[in-house]
């Protein structure tokens, strides 16, 4: 059976769902990743109200669509990092508060453990988001930064995200963590560190995006084989790298995303660099079951034109593993 094409509705936000869902269905897409702002789900009122719950699915069925994951990548993104005025914009008012820090990151931490309750309450397994991180900021290691001090950074990760993963286990829910920069980890090696923060706890997983590591040198399709039994959500999404006109490099040079300048840039499904084909074989060999959730990002392009040539790019690209082998044509009969 070929996996469902998803669209997380992150970048969709500023429709209302009710408008986004015929949308999702005409573009090609089997369901939808909610996302957890805008009007798309309101994670208190799914954790509290069944018949809000049962609601929002009701308004995909409506179209033809289902539900497979949730994601809040705004909240988790407060439960670890350095908090600023940057964080306002993007938190709920309940989060914010009153700004100070610490309160930020303690009710960020609340806001991911009524996620998971919501994400059980609409029959789901999975929430995806990020972790945010105390650490990043001294990504560069200047002024000279010791090991000691990037281990505190995953200490505080693990003390703070632990009790929230503790939550999902008893709901039987795991959180995918979308590998990233700005998140506690961000390639191979820190999320193997990442594991090792929470001491692998069966709770913490990885919602796979290729398209964050491709443009960082990293081996994408190394990640699936990697972390196979931490796959439990993956992204569909591209970039190209190694363009610009050298003024830009890997950092980004404080440019906007579409500034010709850039050494990378995402890219409508199909049109980057990065291999999908071999992300299939990789996702064929770890049989990963789930959706392929298209995060659709072009900056250059109409993105209901994306989003279709998108969906319709997934469902080319994607083939079940076989169910025999290739040469049991040639073998023997013993009988």
């Amino acid at each position: 059976m070929p996996r469902p094409v998803t669209l997380f509705t992150g970048q969709w936000a500023d429709l209302p769902l009710s408008e986004l869902a015929p949308l999702a269905r005409e573009m090609g897409y089997d369901g939808l990743e909610l996302a957890c702002w805008g009007d798309h789900l309101d994670v208190r009122r799914a954790a509290d109200d069944p018949a809000y719950a049962q609601g929002r699915k009701d308004l995909l069925a409506e179209h033809g669509l289902e539900l497979f994951a949730i994601s809040n990548h705004l909240a988790g993104q407060a439960v670890c990092d350095n908090i600023d005025e940057r964080h306002k914009a993007i938190l709920p008012e309940h989060v914010w508060g009153d700004g100070d820090p610490e309160g930020v990151r303690q009710r960020a931490a609340e806001e991911m453990i009524v996620t998971g309750k919501a994400a059980a309450a609409l029959g789901l397994q999975v929430v995806n988001g990020f972790t945010g991180s105390s650490i990043w900021h001294a990504l560069y290691a200047f002024p000279p930064t010791t090991q000691a001090y990037w281990d505190a950074g995953f200490e505080d990760f693990g003390r703070r995200f632990t009790p929230i993963l503790d939550a999902y286990a008893e709901l039987n829910v795991r959180f995918g963590l979308e590998v990233h920069p700005t998140e506690i980890a961000f390639d191979i090696a820190s999320a193997e560190r990442a594991i090792e923060a929470v001491n692998g706890h069966p709770a913490f997983g990885f919602n796979y995006d290729p398209s964050h590591l491709g443009y960082q040198g990293v081996d994408y399709v190394a990640f699936i084989r990697r972390f196979r039994d931490r796959i439990v959500h993956v992204h569909m999404k591209d970039a190209w790298w190694g363009r610009g006109d050298g003024t830009a490099g890997v950092f980004g040079g404080h440019t906007d995303f579409g500034d010709a300048r850039r050494y990378w840039d995402f890219r409508s499904v199909g049109r980057g660099d990065v291999d999908f084909e071999e992300i299939i074989v990789a996702l064929n060999d770890i049989d990963y079951q789930g959706p392929l959730s298209v995060e659709w990002e072009d900056v250059r392009m109409d993105r209901v034109h994306g989003g279709a040539e998108s969906a319709a790019f997934c469902k080319q690209v994607d083939f079940a593993p076989s169910g025999v082998a290739f040469d049991a044509a040639f073998a023997k009969d013993d009988a």
